[in-house]
């Protein structure tokens, strides 16, 4: 697939400021729910290679189990699959839920990936917040953020190359025997969905991605969650702040409020923890329409979006998220929002 380097592709590039990164972020989600997973595969497929052709940055996928609000629960594998099918696109998972893994078989896995992929990988790490998937694998979630603290440091201490042992100091301690291609490890951010933990991670130095229509009010509350984010980050560290938001650019934007209903109610019936609390405290927020007049769906011709966009470099995010495919919305319509809204800088950029 050819994109012009004129035309619309140039929208995002000049409204959005100087370093903002545009990636896409797909839930890989499923609809309908009895759609088969291979053709869902097929449509990321095409979203990836369509995300090179128009330069973004990254594609992230999500990693969820045993429902269709999600279909990918191994991400190493598809992104092994997605990178056989790009040269340059960078990919991510977003996020790897820690609790649910063996800290060193995970660390494996990702160094792996991240040589296989060329130093392409990166990873998004997070604690989980759907009760389905606590319970299928038999955690208690009162344990999860044990569980991710110990996890996380496992793992960055094997990417670092320093011996590790099992949960519990059971087994001989090991090193690894594939490290990942960049060093010390991939660039790593950390889910936040609870305001309170940000200083927490901030102070340790973490960058963090956010999704803001499940927790927060609008991007004015946005900006204040990053000022508190940089003000408790340590001296000389910048940070990274990540945020998804809903885009479509195209004709039809009717027809994906239609799809973003779908999606809305896709993540109701997953019991999304911190969405259906957000959900009871203001039933408006299952509305498609809450998330455009909170600015976390952009929807219109590809200039307008680019526009609403501005917001977001505004409020202090590095990267934007773009959620090009939800609810079933047609392959493409994705593929013409994800060309409509390619960055195709006029002049060099940093990064």
């Amino acid at each position: 697939m050819r994109v012009s380097p004129g035309g619309p592709s140039r929208y995002t590039a000049r409204l959005l400021a100087r370093g903002v990164r545009l990636s896409a972020f797909s839930i890989v989600d499923a609809y309908p729910p009895d759609s088969p997973p291979r053709t869902r595969y097929e449509d990321v497929r095409a979203l990836a290679e369509a995300c090179e052709a128009a330069r973004l940055h990254t594609l992230w996928v999500a990693e969820h189990h045993f429902h269709p609000g999600g279909v990918c629960p191994s991400p190493p594998v598809l992104l092994a699959w997605l990178g056989a099918h790009t040269r340059a696109l960078r990919l991510g998972v977003m996020v790897s839920v820690l609790p649910f893994h063996a800290p060193i078989e995970l660390a494996e896995q990702y160094a792996l990936l991240d040589e296989l992929l060329g130093g392409r990988l990166e990873l998004g790490v997070g604690s989980g917040y759907i009760p389905m998937e606590f319970e299928g694998f038999g955690i208690d979630p009162e344990e999860k953020r044990a569980r991710f603290d110990a996890t996380l440091a496992t793992l960055l201490a094997a990417f670092r190359g320093e011996e590790v042992v099992a949960p519990g100091g059971r087994g001989r301690p090991v090193r690894l025997n594939v490290r990942p291609r960049q060093r010390p490890h991939p660039p790593l951010r950390v889910a936040v969905q609870r305001r309170e933990a940000i200083p927490f991670l901030a102070r340790a130095g973490r960058s963090i991605a956010l999704v803001p229509y499940a927790t927060l009010s609008g991007i004015p509350e946005l900006a204040e969650v990053i000022g508190e984010y940089r003000r408790h980050l340590p001296g000389g560290v910048p940070g990274h702040v990540a945020a998804a938001v809903h885009l479509y650019a195209g004709p039809r934007p009717d027809r994906a409020r239609v799809h973003l209903g779908r999606y809305l109610e896709s993540r109701r019936q997953t019991q999304s923890a911190h969405y259906l609390e957000r959900v009871r405290e203001d039933p408006h927020r299952a509305d498609p329409e809450f998330l455009e007049e909170a600015g976390f769906a952009l929807f219109g011709s590809a200039p307008e979006v680019a526009e609403r966009l501005r917001a977001y470099a505004r409020a202090g995010v590095d990267e934007i998220l773009g959620i090009f495919d939800f609810g079933g919305l047609p392959t493409e319509e994705v593929v013409g929002s994800v060309r409509s809204l390619g960055a195709f800088p006029p002049e060099p950029t940093t990064a």
